[in-house]
């Protein structure tokens, strides 16, 4: 009889396993940061560092998460291709994991993705291939890993059930946990963007689960289709220029996205994401990169209308990624006049918001 190789192949996915899990154990978890604010007096803002993480982001829990979910269901073995649609953050956390493995790692990404990210991937010795558009990765993707007999990770649908939502030390379980000192111990509102939609829709069953009342409201870039999924449902693609903020907002509501768990929803022009990063940099002393600024432009509007109505609590956020990682993209002043991107009107409403309290968009602000 002829040995069975299922027993070897076990042996590596055991071993696979073990390695990931000897990471997560090296690695602290991430810092939860109270951000000043001094014109506010009833309301406190925390931000949740996701950027501590070995990566540098939030999307290291989900390549985490994500490897561990293809090991389990027999999707990855010691000789598989791994290839992955991605805006930058999360191939350069599954080329972290593919490196790990010893496995082939590619990731599929727009052209104008960040030359930062690019650089990264490649250091964990991942491979670029690249697209004209962020809604050409799916399908290459797929061509990609059929050819090659690869494993196309897919990110936008297996981000919501790779993450084990009751606990487990998810990222809201952790900042639950963390909280459990602090004057007002569970948040009114947690702000998150979405870009698979998995971490908002952890976070939401969460809520549930452990039966709280805070409250999910949505952070979307203006160009993203998620914040008019939750007006329409009826409404699942936009056209039009992609939003410039890497890692949220996306063109098509994504299979990830779960909207029942949102309570709502509220958009920032693009400008506004990058004042905002900017400025919560300055406040903080640590770098962020637009996906956080959008997270603020939002949380900023909550706070607002919570102390204009006398309300205290708190409200918790997260800091995504650094913003070194857009130092020749966001940070960028030549880059943004190349775009015809001005920042000086959302900088000064932001700038205001801290040292005020109030909060106005740049119409109420004309008006």
């Amino acid at each position: 009889m002829t040995a069975s190789p299922v027993p070897s192949i076990r042996s590596w996915v055991a071993d696979a396993i073990q390695s990931i899990e000897a990471d997560f154990n090296r690695s602290s978890d991430a810092h939860l940061l109270h951000v000043p604010l001094p014109g506010v007096r009833g309301v406190a803002l925390y931000l949740k560092d996701e950027s501590t993480h070995p990566t540098g982001s939030l999307k290291h829990r989900l390549a985490r998460s994500l490897f561990l979910y293809g090991l389990c269901n027999g999707w990855i073995g010691p000789r598989t291709t791994i290839i992955e649609a991605s805006s930058g953050s999360t191939a350069v956390s599954e080329a972290y994991f593919a490196r790990m493995l010893g496995l082939r790692f590619i990731a599929v990404m727009p052209r104008a993705t960040s030359a930062e990210k690019i650089a990264e991937i490649a250091f964990y010795g991942g491979e670029s291939h690249f697209v004209d558009s962020a809604a050409a990765m799916y399908e290459e993707s797929a061509r990609l890993a059929a050819s090659l007999g690869g494993h196309y990770m897919d990110q936008f649908t297996f981000a919501e059930r790779a993450t084990d939502w009751r606990g487990n030390n998810n990222i809201a379980e952790s900042m639950f946990s963390q909280m459990a000192s602090e004057e007002h111990p569970i948040p009114a509102w947690i702000v998150i963007g979405a870009g698979t939609g998995g971490t908002s829709a952890t976070l939401g069953r969460y809520i549930r689960y452990r039966r709280l009342p805070t409250r999910l409201c949505l952070a979307d870039p203006e160009a993203s289709v998620f914040h008019r999924h939750l007006a329409d449902r009826s409404v699942r693609a936009v056209a039009g220029p992609p939003s410039l903020i890497e890692g949220i907002g996306r063109p098509r509501c994504e299979p990830s996205f779960i909207p029942e768990l949102i309570d709502r929803a509220c958009t920032a022009p693009d400008a506004a994401s990058i004042a905002s990063a900017r400025v919560l940099s300055r406040r903080i002393g640590r770098s962020c990169g637009g996906s956080t600024g959008t997270n603020l432009w939002a949380a900023a509007e909550i706070i607002a209308e919570m102390e204009a109505r006398g309300e205290k609590g708190s409200v918790a956020t997260l800091l995504c990624d650094s913003g070194e990682r857009y130092r020749s993209t966001h940070l960028d002043d030549a880059w943004l006049a190349q775009r015809g991107i001005d920042i000086s009107a959302a900088t000064a409403i932001m700038e205001r918001f801290f040292e005020t309290g109030i909060f106005t968009t740049p119409d109420e602000s004309r008006g």
